[in-house]
């Protein structure tokens, strides 16, 4: 079974083009940030996942969703290769969308996106992420930070 469910923030503005021919169909691209759980010092706090989707949905992404959305991709990993202009082998790793939802309200959208405009404006943020060790986004998303530590007193750890 070839099963993927992801929830993370759009990079950017999703790309979206459409087919030729008499059936014209949209074709959307994205990249998705998805935190990583634990962290190892030296190691990067989260992965970048291509996400495509086609038709309707793609309609959808390229209407509703913007860079910094928080959304949940259900979908299947579809691996492929390429020849590029060097004449070097390149590899893919792509997620195909079956079913797109949005992670967060509207309010905690607009939330997020005023506090990204403002550490802009102010300048580059720190070194540290944005993204808490919960998943969550500086406690926007109505979730409890998990204090550091507590994974040892889980009694299914």
């Amino acid at each position: 079974m070839n099963k993927v469910i992801l929830m993370g923030r759009l990079t950017r503005d999703p790309e979206v083009r459409y087919s030729a021919g008499d059936n014209s169909q949209a074709v959307a691209n994205f990249t998705l940030a998805v935190d990583r759980r634990f962290k190892r010092d030296g190691e990067q706090t989260a992965d970048f996942l291509r996400c495509v989707s086609f038709g309707r949905q793609a309609e959808f992404v390229e209407r509703y969703l913007h860079q910094g959305s928080k959304v949940v991709v259900e979908g299947r990993i579809q691996t492929g290769s390429y020849t590029n202009r060097e004449g070097q082998k390149v590899y893919t790793t792509d997620i195909i969308v079956e079913n797109i939802e949005f992670a967060e309200s509207k309010a905690a959208s607009d939330s997020y996106q005023a506090s990204r405009s403002q550490q802009t404006q102010r300048g580059p943020a720190p070194a540290a992420s944005s993204f808490d060790d919960a998943g969550g986004a500086d406690g926007l998303d109505g979730f409890m930070n998990i204090p550091d530590g507590i994974e040892e007193e889980l009694p299914f750890n």
